[in-house]
């Protein structure tokens, strides 16, 4: 049984399930903040970890492995998380490479029913200096409705290289200023502090809900 951290209330109308990037846990500062944000915002969040990092708690140095080959986990977390109980509208998605395997399955599971959305915090469009080696191929005809919140300083996607790319009418890209493949931005150069864009994206999340899972 996938085990989950939870935030918000389980009385909330939408759930959103997030994995985590492939560096840093479910419990990193950046996830727990960006959940601890969600929640605040009216929603119920889920977190869980794909084994290979989970075993990293028990001293199994793993390093991560390819993103599509732990695609059936996230399926099975989301049925392990019906089995819990949990009703109603739920989005998946994820941190970096968490969302890029909630991007593979999330066609499979909306087509079912299973979700209504899917949101991607710092996608990671190709590995940081080699902007030819795109993982953008299965974006081009998603049909889930897609909310992808990058920073115009994100080494994994700029502005100006995702513009180029041809991504589905399904997706919509919030440009969060100066932030970095955390969506943290420099409060000295920009004057947005990391909470300022988690409001940012809580509230844009909410709106956004709305709209797609009512």
């Amino acid at each position: 049984m996938t085990t989950f951290l939870f935030d918000g209330h389980d009385i909330a109308t939408v759930t959103i399930l997030l994995a985590h990037g492939a560096g840093a846990s479910m419990d990193s500062p950046s996830m727990t903040a960006t959940a601890k944000a969600l929640a605040a915002a009216g929603f119920q969040v889920a977190r869980f970890e794909f084994r290979y990092m989970a075993a990293r708690r028990y001293g199994h140095r793993k390093p991560p492995p390819r993103a599509e080959t732990v695609n059936p986990e996230y399926i099975k977390a989301i049925a392990d998380l019906r089995a819990r109980g949990v009703t109603g509208p739920l989005i998946i998605g994820g941190k970096s490479m968490g969302g890029r395997v909630a991007s593979m399955i999330a066609d499979e599971m909306f087509a079912k029913g299973e979700i209504s959305g899917l949101v991607c915090l710092g996608y990671p469009f190709h590995p940081p200096a080699k902007p030819e080696q795109l993982r953008t191929k299965h974006l081009a005809d998603l049909k889930t409705p897609t909310l992808i919140f990058q920073g115009t300083r994100d080494e994994f996607g700029t502005r100006d290289e995702v513009a180029t790319y041809g991504l589905s009418d399904r997706i919509e890209i919030i440009w969060l200023e100066d932030g970095d493949h955390d969506l943290k931005p420099r409060k000295s150069i920009s004057g947005f502090s990391a909470a300022d864009h988690l409001k940012t994206l809580a509230e844009t999340v909410k709106a956004w809900s709305g709209r797609i899972a009512s």
